[in-house]
């Protein structure tokens, strides 16, 4: 069975990307699923995250597009109660933000079993809750 990835926004803007370096790791994820969906689950904070800025510089550029179907692949998890207790038990115990703190508890309360983050700094991989897995980590990566 294929672990259930869950996604930062940061990974999912480097798949979006052409040529990105990291960005082909994590597309590859979702070209493994093939036309299985979802591909993963994410927060819906990941919209406003992923889509804001690319949607107000031009909202027509082939990067908004490839953002939308990256995200249309997405099971959006809402962050209801049960998943904000969560994310403060986590930004208590990991020194998260809140919007870090919200992706890693839909990760961990949706049953995924990865996070795909390359955001080192506030994700360690002494997380315990959820293998925490960065891009260049990933098949794939050159």
């Amino acid at each position: 069975m294929t672990p259930l990835a869950a996604f930062d926004a940061d990974v999912l803007i480097y798949a979006a990307a052409v040529d990105h370096p990291l960005g082909a790791p994590v597309a590859r994820l979702f070209s493994e699923a093939g036309g299985n969906w979802p591909a993963g689950i994410g927060s819906v904070l990941l919209l406003p995250e992923v889509l804001a800025k690319p949607m107000r510089d031009d909202p027509e550029t082939a990067e908004t597009a490839a953002l939308l179907s990256l995200l249309s692949r997405i099971d959006l998890r809402p962050t209801d109660e049960p998943t904000a207790r969560l994310a403060l038990v986590l930004s208590v115990k990991y020194g998260l933000r809140a919007a870090d703190a919200a992706h890693l508890a839909t990760a961990v309360g949706g049953g995924a079993t990865r996070f795909i983050t390359n955001n080192r700094k506030d994700f360690p991989q002494a997380i315990s809750e959820i293998d925490i897995v960065y891009p260049d980590q990933l098949p794939g990566y050159a």
